[in-house]
C-alpha cells in the first residue's frame, strides 16, 4: 500500500476558536428585509431562518454532535487526489455483509446515526441477527470532514468509482450499497460500476424520467403515478431553483456560502426544513459544512453531474426501493426499463431523510432486501 493509498485513523476535534468565530458571527447577522406577503413563496421566509439562527446561537450543541459521532470509529484515505473520510463500523457478528451507505445535499455522515445501531448490532437492539452489516459511512468528497476537492469532475459516477476503490481498499470484495438522495444515485452507479462485487443497491428514490423521454409513457400511467408525475413537475417548476444554480454557476454562490453561516443556513435549509427534521438535525449538517469549509465545495455535485455523460443500458444489479410518503415518489414502471427491481416497498411514514425520521423502517427495509439477495 503507497502512501497515497494508507488509511488513517480520524477524530474529530474542531478549536474552539472555530466555534468562538461561529458564534461571532452570528451575533453580528445583517438580515435581508421581507415584503409584505414575501413569507410564501419567495423562498425560506426570514422568520424561518431567524428561528433557526437563534437556536444555531443560544442552544445547538455541536459538542454533543462531535461525541455522537466520534463514538464511531473513522478514517480518512486519498482516491482519485481527493481525500475521503468515512466512518468503519464493523459488526460484532462474523458474517456481516459489507455495506456502504451513501448521503445526499446537504447531509452529511450524521444522517445514518440514528441506524448504525441497529443495522451493525442488531442482537443489541433485539433483532435477528442472522443479518448484520459491517458498516462504511464515507462523507462525499467535497462534503464535510472528506474536505473540499482539488478538481472538478466529482459526480455521482466518479465517486461511484471511488467507492470501489474503498471497499477494496478495506478487504471487501462482495458488498451492498445503499444510500439517500445523491447517495441514491451514486448506489445505483456503484452497481454499474462493480457488478462483480455489488450484490445489491437499496435506494430511496429513483426519479427515473419516462423511456426514451416519450410522452406516451405519462399518458399511459394510472392515476397514482399520474399525481406522482405532476408532484415531480411542480417540484421542478416551483422547489429545483437551487439546482439549477448549481448545476449552472456553483462557484458565483460558493463565496456567500463561504463567508456567512446564516446565509449557508437559510441556502441549505431550504432543502431540508420542510422535510421532518428538528433543528438540531438541520443545524448538525449545516454546521458540519460551516467548520470544514464545504459549503462551496458540496454544491459542485449538481454542476458535475450534470456534466457526466448519462447512464446507459440496464443495470443487473438486484435493487431495492424503499418509498417514504415525504419524499418525492418515484414511479416504479419508468424505473424497469432502468434497473433489475426485486424488492418495491411503500411505507406510511417518514420522508426525504428516512435514516433520521423513519430509522426503523429504513432498517427493516435494507434488512429484508440484503436477506433476500445475499447468497446462501
Amino acid at each position: 500500500m503507497t502512501a497515497n493509498e494508507e488509511i488513517r485513523p480520524y477524530r474529530i476535534k474542531i478549536p474552539d476558536e472555530d466555534l468562538a468565530d461561529l458564534r461571532d458571527r452570528l451575533d453580528r447577522v445583517r438580515w435581508a428585509p421581507e415584503p409584505a406577503g414575501g413569507d410564501t413563496g419567495y423562498g425560506v421566509p426570514v422568520a424561518r431562518v431567524r428561528e433557526l439562527a437563534e437556536h444555531w446561537r443560544h442552544h445547538y450543541d455541536w459538542r454533543a454532535w462531535e461525541n455522537r459521532l466520534n463514538a464511531h470509529p473513522q478514517f480518512t484515505t486519498t482516491i482519485d487526489g481527493t481525500g475521503v473520510h468515512f466512518l468503519h463500523v464493523r459488526s460484532p457478528e462474523p458474517d456481516a455483509l459489507p455495506l456502504i451507505l451513501s448521503h445526499g445535499w446537504p447531509g452529511s455522515v450524521a444522517e445514518y446515526l440514528a441506524v448504525i445501531g441497529p443495522l451493525s448490532d442488531p442482537r443489541r437492539h433485539g433483532l435477528d441477527p442472522s443479518i448484520a452489516f459491517d458498516l462504511v459511512v464515507p462523507s462525499l468528497p467535497g462534503f464535510g470532514f472528506s474536505g473540499p476537492t482539488a478538481d472538478t469532475g466529482w459526480g455521482p459516477r466518479r465517486i461511484a468509482g471511488a467507492w470501489a476503490i474503498l471497499m477494496r481498499r478495506l478487504g471487501y470484495d462482495r458488498y451492498g450499497a445503499a444510500g439517500n438522495d445523491w447517495g441514491s444515485g451514486i448506489s445505483l452507479e456503484l452497481g454499474r460500476a462493480a457488478p462483480d462485487h455489488v450484490l445489491g443497491a437499496h435506494v430511496t428514490q429513483t426519479w427515473d424520467p419516462p423511456p426514451d423521454d416519450d410522452p406516451k409513457w405519462v399518458a399511459e400511467l394510472g392515476p397514482k403515478d399520474q399525481a406522482a408525475w405532476q408532484a415531480f413537475q411542480d417540484y421542478v417548476n416551483n422547489e429545483a431553483a437551487y439546482g439549477v444554480v448549481q448545476s449552472q454557476q456553483p462557484q458565483t454562490l460558493a463565496h456567500a456560502l463561504a463567508d456567512s453561516p446564516v446565509g449557508l443556513l437559510g441556502w441549505n435549509a431550504q432543502a431540508m426544513h420542510q422535510h421532518g427534521l428538528d433543528a438540531d438535525a438541520i443545524l448538525t449538517h449545516v454546521t458540519i459544512h460551516w467548520l470544514t469549509g464545504t459549503g462551496g465545495s458540496a454544491i459542485r455535485i449538481y454542476a458535475d453531474h450534470a456534466r457526466e455523460e448519462p447512464a446507459t443500458g440496464r443495470s443487473t444489479v438486484p435493487l431495492g426501493v424503499a418509498q417514504f410518503p415525504g419524499d418525492l415518489p418515484s414511479i416504479r414502471v419508468f424505473s424497469e426499463h432502468r434497473h433489475t427491481i426485486v424488492s418495491w416497498n411503500e411505507y406510511d411514514r417518514g420522508g426525504h431523510y428516512a435514516a433520521q425520521d423513519a430509522p426503523d423502517l429504513l432498517v427493516h427495509d435494507l434488512r429484508e432486501f440484503f436477506t433476500a439477495v445475499r447468497p446462501r
